[in-house]
C-alpha cells in the first residue's frame, strides 16, 4: 500500500474497510471498494482507495467535493448533464465538484489517493 506522511507526527496507519455500491445505484458489475481513511478532520477526510471495475452513478451534495489522483488504473468520471466524460489515468489527477451528478466508471482496476472536503 501507498503511505501518507502526517507532519509533526508521522507515518499515517488505517484498517481496510470493504464496501460496495448501493444496488440502486449500480450500472454494472458490482465492484468491491477497499477505503483507507488516513486522515480525518472536520469538514475533510483523505487516504487510498482501492476499487474493481465496474460503474455506478454519484451524485454529490451542494458543500461536497473531492480532489485524487490516480496511482493505478483508470477511471472515466461520466457528466450527467453534459453527456461526456473525463479519463483519468495512472499519474494524473481529477476533481469531482460540489452538485455533480453522473456515473463513476472504474475501467482498469485503480488505486488513487483522495481528499474530500465538505463545508
Amino acid at each position: 500500500m501507498s503511505q501518507l506522511w502526517l507532519a509533526g507526527q508521522g507515518l499515517t496507519q488505517a484498517e481496510k474497510s470493504i464496501d460496495y455500491p448501493r444496488p440502486d445505484r449500480l450500472v454494472q458489475g458490482n465492484p468491491q471498494r477497499e477505503t483507507y481513511s488516513l486522515y480525518e478532520h472536520p469538514n475533510m477526510d483523505c487516504g487510498i482507495w482501492h476499487c474493481e471495475v465496474g460503474c455506478w452513478n454519484i451524485q454529490f451534495a451542494d458543500n461536497k467535493q473531492e480532489f485524487f489522483q490516480v496511482i493505478e488504473g483508470v477511471v472515466r468520471i461520466h457528466d450527467q448533464a453534459a453527456g461526456t466524460y473525463i479519463e483519468v489515468s495512472a499519474g494524473n489527477a481529477g476533481i469531482i465538484p460540489p452538485g455533480f451528478a453522473g456515473s463513476f466508471e472504474v475501467v482498469e482496476a485503480v488505486k488513487k489517493y483522495y481528499v474530500i472536503v465538505e463545508a
